[in-house]
């Protein structure tokens, strides 16, 4: 005999249903996770979410995808605790966040599928046009912030300007940094260097009300020490970011391999496709920190 899934919602029923929201007890983060996402999914996305659903009693899950995927999850929990886990098995999680039934949502899967389908279904900020991937990497200095990572691989100057905003916005939001010094990424420090892009760039950075700390170039981010955030176009933070990893190798277990998508209405978390386990909880776990600290909340007010 087949067993009853504990939590199973038929697809579509969450879009439709209107009931009330369930009483979230103090510090509950809803989290949308995809299941197919990655290219070791659905196993990798069930230890990530079995990870995540261990280390934090208050977070409840959301796994949208196969039900044969999500019984793996579910089968690995006590049965007091698989209240906890809610299975849609259509839909996207895009969709799970915008019909308030998940407070974030994690995936590991096309990078740019995740980011149209967010911006869609929850909407973009106001005088967002191109919402970046912001990721967070360590430095011998500290901390720097990086964007894009993925999202815009072809921006114009404007759009590079207002990715800059972003990203200092959220550097304040998140790392405490009420002046977060932003440069932008070329191939010299010289003024004028650079393509057409990058020289249009300048001049609209140096004209914002931010801490423009002119160019820098790929060895100032490993160091950390010319700037706090660094701009670029997608393509080039791409093929950074994974240069960076390939190079320095896994990343220390408290670090998050995993980029916030800045400029829509609700907290999206894309990890990188070759993602672990670890690195799928530790996804899990920065959105749930997002979401209860309204860390989005904040970047928006700090460029309204």
């Amino acid at each position: 005999m087949t067993r009853p899934i504990i939590g199973r919602v038929v697809p579509g029923q969450w879009r439709s249903t209107g009931a009330p929201a369930p009483h979230r007890e103090p510090g509950t983060a809803r989290i949308a996770v995809d299941l197919l996402g990655g290219d070791h999914a659905p196993a990798v996305v069930v230890d990530g979410a079995l990870r995540a659903a261990e280390d934090d009693p208050a977070l409840h899950l959301t796994l949208v995808g196969p039900a044969d995927a999500a019984d793996a999850v579910l089968d690995a929990l006590r049965p007091a605790q698989r209240h906890r886990i809610t299975v849609v098995p259509g839909g996207t999680t895009a969709e799970a966040v915008a019909a308030g039934h998940a407070d974030a949502l994690v995936s590991a899967g096309d990078t740019a599928v995740t980011v149209v389908s967010a911006a869609r279904a929850l909407g973009r900020w106001p005088g967002i046009r191109r919402p970046p991937l912001a990721a967070v990497l360590p430095t011998a200095a500290g901390r720097l912030v990086l964007l894009d990572v993925g999202s815009t691989v072809d921006p114009d100057a404007e759009t590079l300007a207002t990715h800059a905003r972003l990203g200092a916005a959220y550097a304040t939001a998140v790392h405490a940094l009420p002046d977060p010094r932003v440069g932008l990424l070329t191939i010299g420090t010289e003024r004028g260097k650079g393509d057409r892009l990058r020289r249009a760039a300048a001049r609209l950075l140096e004209d914002l009300p931010l801490r423009y700390a002119g160019l820098v170039e790929g060895s100032d981010v490993v160091l950390g020490a010319a700037a706090d955030v660094v701009v670029t176009d997608g393509f080039t933070g791409n093929v950074l970011l994974k240069a960076l990893e390939a190079v320095h190798g896994t990343r220390k277990a408290d670090e998050t391999r995993a980029a916030v998508l800045l400029g829509v209405r609700g907290v999206v978390v894309v990890c990188h496709g070759a993602a672990t386990g670890p690195d799928l909880a530790n996804g899990i776990a920065f959105a749930a920190d997002l979401h209860r600290h309204r860390r989005i909340d904040v970047v928006q007010r700090g460029i309204a």
